[in-house]
């Protein structure tokens, strides 16, 4: 039997697992139901496995047993499923629905974590077939937490004993894709995520008599408008820039001049020039707009995460891998990056590899107005598990065959 007959047949196992994991969701580093789910998943299997001290990591190697080479010259391929979930109301009617109030799996990791405990299966029962190792990185923490950061500073990257080779990810869409269709794209994937932070400090008075106060309502609105200008002047159109504000707070009631006014942004980039140059121009404006209303300020250009930047060769072999495993009508090349971002950039920082789309609209349901990842009432077909697995086990397999080919 292949590989994905092999998934198919674990199905029923699969959705279980991703149901349970959906009812019981977790935010952030710290997530031990979850962590206790996934060793229970991996247990009795002929696994590595150690779990993170600064967070409920898991990561798992599985030793192959078809290399003939010396252990140090085995090749070793790494694959990653995020765990965590989003503080956001479940609103989706679905009968395995959130049972924690303010916490969802809406992005999808539910079934990221279910895909790769499949693989982790699949491989352990055909080790026979690995010509070097796996390291199935299990992470807590990516949605705004920086999980994968603090998986490679506690050696995830390292974790079968030497330097991986190679690294693949996977991330369902619950809108957008294709249902059961794999997207890729070489170089980059996903748009770097900074935030800008600003304070606008005036003086406080009564609203009859503003000429009485240093008003710095009008001067924060000035900002947002003049930060909208700057992007569509001062940056090229076919190297976008988005900034977006998505807080802005001054104020108590309607007869108060406040004191400040303070606002956030997310600033989205797709090169490492426009986010330098925008960790230098973002802050600029905010305080040269100020001083013109002869306001003070205070702004802070938080650096989150690096673009995610797919490796050509390997992504190139990814997309083979989906055409020849499912056939090519179930791969598509991506045709712009995607605003969203990741921390598997990171892990991409490190060793070359790439990051794959798979599209996981229910059936019957069109991908250009199905609720988006994020949403509260965003629903993932279940019957993209199996694929999901296959398709990490099938990269591992062939890379990790390649790699230790003759040369």
């Amino acid at each position: 039997m292949s590989l994905h007959d092999d998934a198919t047949a674990m199905a029923a196992d699969l959705v279980a697992l991703r149901h349970e994991l959906h009812q019981d969701p977790e935010i952030g580093l710290v997530l031990p139901r979850t962590q206790a789910k996934v060793l229970a998943a991996l247990d009795g299997l002929p696994l590595e496995v150690s779990t993170g001290t600064r967070t409920t990591s898991v990561t798992a190697v599985l030793r192959g047993t078809g290399s003939s080479g010396s252990p140090d010259s085995t090749p070793a391929v790494l694959l990653r499923g995020d765990m965590d979930a989003l503080p956001v109301t479940e609103r989706a009617e679905v009968p395995y629905r959130s049972r924690v109030e303010g916490a969802m799996h809406a992005c999808g990791h539910d079934l990221h974590t279910t895909m790769l405990v499949g693989a982790a299966r699949l491989l352990s029962a055909h080790r026979e077939r690995l010509e070097g190792d796996v390291v199935f990185m299990f992470q807590p923490g990516e949605e705004g937490w920086d999980g994968a950061g603090v998986m490679i500073e506690e050696g995830v990257l390292d974790a079968a004993g030497r330097r991986v080779d190679a690294a693949f990810g996977l991330h369902v869409f619950s809108a957008i894709a294709p249902h059961a269709t794999f997207l890729t794209r070489a170089g980059t994937i996903m748009s770097a995520s900074d935030e800008l932070h600003a304070t606008v400090q005036g003086a406080g008075g009564h609203g009859s008599a503003p000429h009485q106060a240093k008003d710095p309502v009008p001067a924060a609105a000035e900002i947002v408008l003049a930060l909208q200008a700057m992007v569509t002047r001062q940056f090229d159109v076919f190297d976008p820039v988005v900034l977006t504000v998505g807080q802005l707070h001054a104020g108590t009631r309607s007869n108060i001049i406040p004191d400040e006014a303070y606002l956030e942004a997310t600033v989205r980039t797709f090169s490492e020039g426009s986010q330098e140059r925008m960790a230098e121009s973002a802050p600029r404006l905010v305080r040269q707009v100020a001083a013109a209303h002869g306001l003070e300020s205070s702004v802070d250009f938080v650096r989150g995460y690096p673009m995610t930047v797919n490796d050509v060769d390997e992504t190139a072999f990814a997309a083979r891998t989906v055409a020849e495993v499912f056939g090519p009508a179930r791969h598509a090349a991506l045709a712009a990056p995607v605003g969203a971002s990741e921390d598997f950039s990171r892990v991409l920082q490190q060793v070359p590899g790439s990051f794959l789309f798979l599209g996981a609209v229910p059936p019957g349901r069109d991908p250009a107005t199905a609720p988006m990842n994020h949403s509260p009432l965003a629903t993932f077909d279940d019957s993209v598990l199996p694929d999901g697995a296959t398709i990490y086990a099938e990269l591992a397999v062939r890379r990790l065959a390649a790699l230790a080919a003759p040369r």
